[in-house]
């Protein structure tokens, strides 16, 4: 158990960030969860029960620089440290050549994956070096499409790319400090943004075909393990991903 530790997951009122914090709180994490919605972060927080860690739902749009600096202060004020940070919130589009993305649609998935990882990193690792003992982790979310894009995803996979430079940059500038940073890369967790996959998405070779799909809690699972080792340790990527699913033989 985790107990004493403190998590922020962004991102946790659905999906793979829902079961990640739920799955943290049950491991003695006291944890963090923000997101847009507050109804969908307070259901989550009920599901996380009260037989682990603490659950406290904050709202922010990490995008937003002035929201991520509040986010943070509520952080210091309740808790005083930060030990872990799972930059989840992301964003993607439908399947679109690139001359058919609306530029504002670029922006917003920029300004979700990318911007708001770097805001949260940011604030995260300024608070992990300064508090008392020094050091926490930060896990970001990458994706398969940070090796492998899908047909039409340009928004998406150049912000999961962009997101592998970011986690190794992190992770050398994090050395003195002990702020170690590593990336969970995930193909085909099944979450509500994710079922039409398993009903059909263009593939390579411009078929539309299903993909299999597995159970989210196999992401919770391997967070929390990344989550746990002592800060001497780190997992710098670690793909968690249906076994069938075509990755290895995209293309």
């Amino acid at each position: 158990m985790a107990e004493g530790k403190i998590a922020l997951v962004t991102g946790a009122g659905t999906g793979v960030g829902r079961s990640v914090a739920i799955a943290l709180v049950k491991s003695g994490w006291d944890t963090v969860f923000t997101g847009r919605r507050i109804d969908k972060l307070e259901e989550a927080v009920a599901a996380a029960g009260t037989d682990g860690g603490r659950a406290l739902a904050v709202v922010c749009d990490v995008s937003r620089a002035d929201q991520v600096e509040r986010l943070f202060g509520r952080i210091d004020a309740e808790f005083g440290r930060l030990d872990l940070l799972f930059n989840n919130a992301g964003m993607g589009y439908k399947s679109t050549l690139i001359d058919e993305i609306p530029v504002e649609v670029w922006h917003d998935v920029v300004d979700v994956n990318l911007t708001g990882s770097f805001l949260c990193a940011r604030a995260a690792f300024g608070m992990m070096r300064r508090q008392k003992p020094m050091g926490g982790r930060i896990i970001n979310n990458g994706s398969i499409s940070a090796y492998a894009p899908r047909p039409g995803s340009v928004p998406y996979t150049a912000t999961k790319h962009a997101i592998t430079g970011l986690t190794k940059t992190l992770a050398l500038d994090g050395r003195p400090f002990d702020i170690v940073c590593g990336q969970i890369d995930i193909g085909n967790a099944l979450t509500e943004l994710a079922a039409p996959i398993g009903e059909g998405v263009p593939q390579a070779n411009g078929e539309i075909a299903p993909e299999q799909l597995m159970d989210v809690e196999h992401v919770a699972d391997a967070v929390v393990h990344m989550a746990s080792l002592p800060l001497e340790a780190n997992v710098l990527f670690m793909t968690v991903m249906a076994s069938k699913m075509p990755f290895v033989g995209r293309g």
